[in-house]
């Protein structure tokens, strides 16, 4: 499958903001608002993540978080075959959405590499705004007019949610929300550009391969993650939460994208 060229060899560096440094957490929330993703290190224990994750999110309990409120993500050998579970085996995770099977999933997500896997767990990151730009453009802007149509995916077992893959918010601001599992539904009216949104959202992923102590932030809005299956005994922890600093909605869509008004509605 042909790929996007990458914009930037190393995207670790790229992102990264440098904790002990002044000012780091202004710096971070500015650049969540800007591209949606920060790349950070430093973090030396679980009781350090927890820190970090208490000063810039409000946390979003829930199904798999531990009492502390944080995930631990790891291959359980438990969940095999198990749709919704398959962060918690060692095999490929498709691009999604975090907690997409929710009304209002939250804003941002950190994952933190605790421990490497002996072979592949790289983290694939994919950037929304780059696959709705694909979506809307071209000889693919049906597929985007029909991924944004309201109520044509039901992510989410029987207390899921009725949604669409692009929800357009006041100010022509856009979110993504996206699954592909076993826990995704679709319209007919979609069905038949599932296949260029897939295409769209593996050909701009970014590989990200964490070193312990190393995380990525992102806007749960904007960025859509997934991983390569993997040996050994990876160990990453995860926070998710809502922002204690101001965000809008969404993201901007890129330049020349135009939205039509029959697909937004306010957020």
């Amino acid at each position: 499958m042909r790929r996007a060229p990458q914009p930037y060899a190393d995207a670790f560096a790229h992102h990264r903001i440098d904790l002990a440094a002044p000012g780091a957490e202004a710096a971070i929330a500015a650049q969540l608002r800007d591209v949606g993703l920060v790349t950070l290190d430093g973090f030396t224990s679980r009781n350090a993540v927890l820190a970090f994750a208490t000063r810039i999110m409000d946390a979003v309990p829930h199904r798999d978080s531990d009492s502390d409120g944080l995930t631990t993500i790891r291959d359980t050998r438990r969940h095999v075959h198990r749709a919704g579970f398959a962060g918690f085996g060692n095999g490929d995770l498709d691009p999604h959405t975090e907690r997409s099977g929710t009304p209002h999933p939250p804003r941002l997500m950190l994952l933190v590499c605790g421990q490497t896997a002996v072979m592949g767990g790289e983290s694939l990151l994919t950037d929304g705004q780059a696959v709705h730009s694909d979506l809307f453009t071209g000889s693919g802007r049906a597929a985007g007019a029909a991924l944004a149509q309201p109520r044509t995916a039901f992510f989410g077992a029987g207390d899921g949610h009725a949604t669409q893959v692009f929800t357009v918010h006041h100010g022509q601001r856009v979110s993504v929300r996206l699954r592909f599992d076993g826990l995704a539904r679709w319209s007919p009216i979609v069905q038949p550009y599932l296949p260029y949104l897939r295409a769209a959202a593996i050909r701009h992923q970014v590989p990200l391969a964490l070193a312990p102590g190393e995380a990525y932030l992102l806007d749960n809005e904007r960025w859509l993650h997934g991983r390569r299956a993997f040996t050994g005994d990876r160990l990453c922890w995860r926070a998710l939460g809502h922002p204690r600093f101001p965000m809008l909605r969404g993201f901007a869509p890129a330049q020349g994208v135009l939205l039509s008004p029959m697909v937004s509605e306010a957020g």
